[in-house]
């Protein structure tokens, strides 16, 4: 299940690129959809999707991008398509594709009115958004193979992708034309494998294509009625949430008899009971357990109250250090003479301590 949302904003163009607009696709995979996802990681498997789309949808040129220039050179539209992935079973790629394609196809963006240099952006209540120009919806089909592509499978679930040899994903639209075409797995295709899953492909994407615009029909059907539509009417239906399980039924009748039969067929206790050890004042466990360490400081201020000390004792050293060389010092001064040496004469004068003048050179 994904989640797909639109949205809109005007910037400017790409200097290569004028006059056209800009499509940027973002999907997100959440620990919400599978515990194995890691937030804010862009893992390998994300970048590969990500970019399956783009080449799926912006690369195919679905979208009329030159219809999405307010002002050349100046304005466009930036429409980014957001897709949130709600639960993880498999074949990922399908689904982000028809969420996305869906979603294009039922966003509608703001008004604009151009009067010289400027540009006027009206509400919904000034004037009626304005739906997307789309040519055409590539919709992507993927295909497991098992022993060497010996077997095939449309859809694969997500225990069937971890024991599959490959997998191909064909997009195409319900004109029959091919818009990518992706191998991963190094397994050897042959002609006629490809065929084949291009065949069946056209059969999907049919199927696929029409239950889209039944839905973008009925949901608009349901707006001009004042209906319940999106979230208001997938919520009371469940259709948003995964994993449902049946209700089960739990017979609770002749419980205490039952639990009775359980206490007289199981084994009595031990006589012989573990003694509790205290391992700090004020506190008990029973079993060896693990050792009371609420008193104790944490790691980090540990460390800190180290480096304090370290800190102190090395300037405590190094004060007693210059005392005892300012000691040394002076009592050389006092019993032995100075020696003082001029490189440039290179003449040594031998001075007595009573005889060492106030300034020397």
């Amino acid at each position: 299940r994904v989640l797909g949302q639109v949205s809109c904003e005007l910037v400017p163009p790409k200097p290569n690129r004028a006059t056209e607009g800009i499509l940027f696709f973002n999907l997100e995979l959440s620990p919400m959809a599978a515990p194995g996802f890691e937030p804010g990681r862009q893992s390998e498997l994300l970048v590969k999707l990500n970019r399956l789309i783009e080449r799926c949808l912006r690369n195919s040129k679905c979208i009329d991008t030159e219809s999405l220039c307010v002002v050349a050179g100046e304005k466009v539209w930036q429409i980014r398509v957001d897709l949130h992935l709600l639960n993880h079973d498999g074949n990922i790629i399908d689904a982000a594709s028809i969420a996305a394609i869906v979603a294009l196809c039922h966003f509608r963006r703001p008004d604009v009115s151009v009067q010289g240099e400027e540009v006027t952006v009206y509400s919904p209540e000034e004037r009626d958004p304005v739906p997307l120009s789309i040519h055409h919806m590539p919709i992507c089909v993927s295909f497991a193979f098992f022993q060497q592509g010996t077997y095939l499978l449309v859809d694969p679930s997500e225990r069937e992708e971890r024991v599959m040899d490959g997998l191909l994903v064909i997009a195409m639209n319900k004109h029959r034309e091919i818009c990518t075409i992706q191998s991963s797995g190094g397994i050897m295709l042959v002609m006629d494998q490809v065929l084949r899953c291009s065949k069946i492909t056209a059969v999907k994407v049919a199927e696929i294509t029409e239950l889209i615009q039944k839905a973008l029909e009925n949901d608009q059907k349901v707006r001009k009625e004042g209906g319940k539509f999106g979230f208001a009417e997938s919520i009371p239906n469940q259709k948003i949430t995964a994993f449902k399980m049946e209700s089960a039924a739990v017979d609770t009748n002749n419980v205490e008899e039952q639990a009775e039969e359980i206490i007289t067929k199981a084994d009595p206790p031990s006589e012989i009971f573990a003694t509790p050890i205290l391992h700090a004042p004020g506190t008990a466990q029973i079993g060896e357990g693990i050792e009371n360490s609420w008193e104790d400081l944490e790691e980090s201020e540990r460390e800190e109250e180290v480096e304090e000390e370290g800190e102190g004792e090395a300037d405590t050293s190094e004060c007693q250090r210059m005392e005892t060389e300012d000691a040394s010092t002076i009592s050389k001064a006092k019993d032995e003479p100075i020696v003082l040496s001029d490189s440039e004469e290179e003449e040594v004068v031998i001075l007595e301590p009573q005889e060492v003048p106030n300034k020397t050179r």
